[in-house]
């Protein structure tokens, strides 16, 4: 397998073969924005650190949001250079146990830019390789829509967390989503896999945000997460005191909610209810 950068084709190192024996990389997709996605990778990896795991954010959407969230000052090496074989992928510390890797706008002109490298899709997964090993969590927020950025982060990632708003439109399109990661799943990384949906933006008293999640357990079943993200002033707040909920508002219910989603990922993790196709296929010849 190669990688091409701007510095040249050179093979993919032997490490990024071994990605899925290093940290468990997840990525937030959903190509509607505004139902959660951002605040969703901040806060399960901010709830990840507060359950004691070392965490890496990777901002890949263009829009920056996660970096600006944060309030993380520009760096010199973002997503985009590293993706452009301009240096390695650079952590910033952003406080004990979670690092962050930030973007920039410049992001946006990525796709065009490597859109005639050999192993495209494969860029970030060579990486990823270099520093996943140091993270016990590597959580990937995807850009709002289905390109060759989103193609890295599903190539590079062990699963698939889908944030989804509790609104009529915001389940528009989960289908396309999901033939999305079959091919990928098929075509690129056999081990890739939906780890869940995570219904956001949740209110009980409402009757259209019980419908919503009816339709979703329909269509994922025991795929949606039992945890729901109930609306919270506080996690709109957040961000424009650059914290996450835990550092803002630890006594939230979105706090509350966030730490038990990821109780719920880890609870699912290691009762192996998140094991790929291809996972059971091998179990299966070797039985």
């Amino acid at each position: 397998m190669y990688v091409g950068t701007n510095l040249g084709i050179r093979p993919c190192s032997p490490a990024a073969k071994n990605l899925f024996d290093m940290g468990i990389v997840i990525s937030l997709l959903n190509h509607k924005g505004g139902v959660g996605k951002t605040t969703s990778a901040i806060n399960i990896g901010a709830g990840m650190v507060e359950l004691g795991k070392k965490v890496l954010l990777i901002d890949l959407d263009p829009q920056a949001n996660l970096t600006i969230s944060l309030g993380i000052p520009r760096q010199r090496m973002t997503i985009y250079e590293a993706l452009r074989g301009e240096g390695e992928l650079t952590p910033y510390t952003h406080k004990p146990n979670m690092d962050v890797i930030t973007s920039s706008l410049d992001l946006s002109g990525a796709e065009l830019e490597l859109i005639n490298e050999a192993g495209r899709e494969f860029i970030l997964r060579e990486l990823l390789a270099q520093v996943a090993d140091d993270y016990d969590f590597v959580i990937i927020d995807c850009p709002p829509s289905l390109g060759l950025l989103t193609l890295n982060a599903l190539t590079s990632s062990r699963y698939v967390v889908i944030p989804l708003q509790t609104e009529f439109l915001a389940v528009q399109g989960l289908t396309k989503i999901k033939q999305v990661i079959d091919k990928v799943r098929f075509r690129l990384n056999k081990q890739l896999d939906i780890a869940g949906v995570a219904a956001t933006m949740f209110d009980n008293r409402r009757v259209l945000n019980r419908e919503v999640v009816e339709i979703i357990q329909k269509h994922f079943g025991e795929k949606v997460f039992k945890t729901f993200i109930r609306e919270n002033v506080a996690l709109a707040e957040a961000p424009a005191q650059r914290k996450d909920i835990f550092e803002y508002s630890p006594k939230s219910s979105g706090a509350t909610d966030y730490l038990e989603l990821c109780e719920e990922i880890i609870e699912r993790i290691n009762s192996g209810a998140f094991q790929s196709p291809a996972a059971e296929t091998a179990q299966e010849q070797e039985a």
